[in-house]
């Protein structure tokens, strides 16, 4: 199974007075996690919409274990736990990179759309890119 580490830095304005990241920011890290990951196998996002195909959120969940703070350094990894017909769910760990602590776990699922918000099977609209993301999840 592939997974890609993205990291960043907990911005202030991602805290609370508190310096603890706002829970809400992790669907923004989930976000970059999800971009690197697609960027790490030559096929950008952008790409996929230029060629009319988009990714509408259909569920979320993130379990926070430990907070992060202020100026910690963080690890977002990024999996496919699932791809099906016109469907694709992937999985995130938050890891302080200081301690290798995991700070949050979470998963999003996403539905392969055109324009029009209709469903498409990606396998069959865009044999590569099926193939690109196949090879991740084996």
């Amino acid at each position: 199974m592939y997974t890609k580490d993205a990291r960043i830095r907990v911005r202030y304005a991602e805290t609370d007075q508190m310096g603890v990241v706002y829970h809400g920011n992790y669907y923004t890290w989930f976000e970059v996690g999800r971009s690197e990951f697609f960027n790490s196998l030559g096929y950008t996002y952008k790409e996929l919409e230029q060629e009319g195909i988009i990714l509408p959120l259909t569920e979320s969940y993130c379990e926070y274990i430990k907070p992060a703070k202020y100026f910690d350094d963080i690890i977002i990894r990024t999996k496919i736990i699932a791809l099906k017909g016109i469907r694709i769910t992937f999985g995130y760990e938050v890891i302080r990179e200081e301690d290798h602590a995991l700070l949050a776990k979470g998963k999003t699922t996403h539905a392969f759309v055109n324009k029009e918000l209709k469903p498409v099977r990606i396998k069959k609209v865009n044999k590569k890119v099926w193939e690109l993301l196949e090879k991740c999840v084996n």
